[in-house]
């Protein structure tokens, strides 16, 4: 059991999960505003040897070298590498710090949003119809860039509507060439599909000026990563040829000063964080807590 847990900002877990807290815990802090900077979070973790945060906070060295009791940091959120995570994975590590995270709580909630964008968009629903006539997604040529967890999803829901499925990916999957998938390079599969789904871990950008050369156009881009998948620039001339892209947030778009450009469309809302994203999000986190062996 921990002496002092310390949740420093929001961390979305359920209330019957934050009353669990107290099994792993003699003492239980839990903030509902977000830290303004690195003195505020130190303060806020003091003494404390445990600690949550969600993704809205960057928990690195400066405020971790002040706060030498934490020996387990619990990430709310997704965890897939050191580059992506807001935590400093190898300051804690070299410190003795564990740190552990959650993966795969929010996929569903992104499969519905592209799908209900998609077929908005090739029926013509509240906008023009995206070839002129309302359209199926039966035999639309959908390229995934990046089959993980949330790709393979987007992947599985697409070929359920009739559509073809390509994808990029650091390697070829076996269990996608089971499904029918087809591995191809990036650039070829950008020239080929007619609507992209982009779903990379934060902080990865493929798409440079020579991917979206290769992409061409009347062409559907959708962002279901953290952050951008592209280079603001080259975008920007996509865009204004009358291309299309879709992201969830902001965060995923790259800046505010995006959304009323043309051709963007973004919900300004994360579409993963659902009543049911919040039940497995809690479950796991409490998973975590449970297995720490320190």
């Amino acid at each position: 059991m921990f002496r002092k847990l310390v949740a420093i900002e929001p961390v979305s877990l359920i209330p019957t999960a934050e009353k669990e807290l107290y099994r792993y815990a003699r003492e239980v802090i839990l903030y509902n505003d977000i830290p303004a900077d690195d003195d505020e979070i130190a303060r806020r973790i003091g003494d404390a040897d445990a600690v949550l945060l969600s993704y809205t906070s960057r928990l690195g060295e400066a405020a971790l070298s002040r706060c030498p009791r934490v020996k387990y940091i619990g990430m709310c959120c997704s965890l897939y590498s050191p580059e992506s995570a807001n935590v400093d994975i190898r300051y804690a590590s070299a410190h003795g710090i564990t740190v552990t995270g959650i993966r795969d709580y929010g996929d569903e909630g992104v499969v519905e949003y592209v799908v209900s964008e998609l077929v908005r968009r090739l029926h013509g629903f509240d906008c023009q119809p995206w070839d002129g006539i309302p359209r199926e997604i039966t035999g639309l040529k959908v390229g995934i860039v990046g089959l993980g967890k949330s790709g393979g999803m987007i992947a599985d829901a697409m070929r359920f509507f009739g559509a073809e499925i390509a994808y990029f990916a650091r390697s070829e999957k076996e269990w996608a060439c089971d499904k029918g998938y087809r591995f191809m390079p990036l650039d070829e599969l950008l020239a080929e599909s007619e609507v992209i789904f982009c779903c990379l871990n934060k902080n990865t950008v493929l798409l440079h000026r020579e991917q979206f050369e290769a992409m061409g156009d009347h062409k559907i881009l959708f962002n279901t990563g953290l952050s951008p998948a592209w280079d603001e620039e080259p975008l920007l001339s996509w865009l204004d040829r009358g291309n299309l892209c879709y992201c969830d947030t902001v965060g995923a778009l790259g800046g505010e000063h995006l959304v009323a450009r043309r051709g963007v469309h973004c919900m300004q809302v994360s579409t993963g964080r659902t009543r049911q994203a919040f039940d497995r999000l809690s479950e796991k986190v409490l998973k975590n807590l449970s297995e720490y062996d320190g």
